[in-house]
């Protein structure tokens, strides 16, 4: 998709009805389906919040951006995700939460972004985050500068999102899941999956 294109969705990408838990579950683990708004909120899950950013590449195709986390004794070692990160005292919203942890952890600054919305929540059960994801975009391609919680960065061309051939399934071994098949989009190789995967689940059908 043309970044012009992107943009002169933007006004349907603000009023178009979420798809909610309903285009989440769609690729969402057979783990998290048992947690339902009770279970959820009987846990008591610490706020996070993410940001899905898109942009233009040289060639003015729109873009959105992953990363891989750096490897690390925890939950989420290595896994591809949106830049973000919990809550802290200092930020005055969950946008703001999104903002500063883009800014931390790729060097995109809040400046440069322009916020679309914000999506449905994502209960993550391992870490028992609630993490919310935001829709934003910048006019330019960024210069990303990585802090040590990240491997790389990795641009992924929004229509790859839409090809059909992207979602697949595969097995997963991980320290609170034992060989279980779970949904995934394949996006430039990399395996996407969980909490990630259900955003972009309910991104691309907003879309649509």
């Amino acid at each position: 998709m043309k970044f012009s294109d992107f943009k002169n969705k933007i006004p349907a990408l603000k009023t178009n009805a979420l798809g909610g838990l309903e285009a989440q579950f769609k690729l969402a683990p057979a783990m998290r389906l048992r947690y339902d708004a009770a279970t959820i909120q009987a846990n008591n899950p610490r706020k996070a919040a993410v940001l899905a950013l898109f942009y233009p590449n040289q060639q003015e195709e729109t873009c959105f951006l992953l990363m891989q986390r750096a490897r690390y004794q925890g939950t989420h070692s290595a896994q591809i995700s949106f830049p973000g990160g919990k809550i802290e005292p200092r930020d005055i919203s969950l946008l703001e939460t999104a903002l500063r942890e883009t800014y931390e952890e790729v060097g995109v600054s809040k400046a440069s972004i322009m916020p679309i919305r914000e999506m449905t929540s994502v209960f993550i059960p391992p870490s028992n985050f609630l993490a919310t994801p935001f829709l934003a975009y910048t006019e330019q391609q960024p210069i990303f500068h990585m802090n040590d919680e990240v491997d790389q960065t990795i641009e992924v061309l929004l229509s790859d999102l839409f090809a059909e051939e992207s979602i697949s399934s595969v097995m997963m071994h991980t320290s609170y899941m034992d060989s279980i098949a779970v949904p995934c989009f394949k996006l430039n190789n990399y395996t996407v999956w969980g909490a990630t995967a259900m955003m972009l689940s309910e991104i691309k059908e907003l879309f649509k």
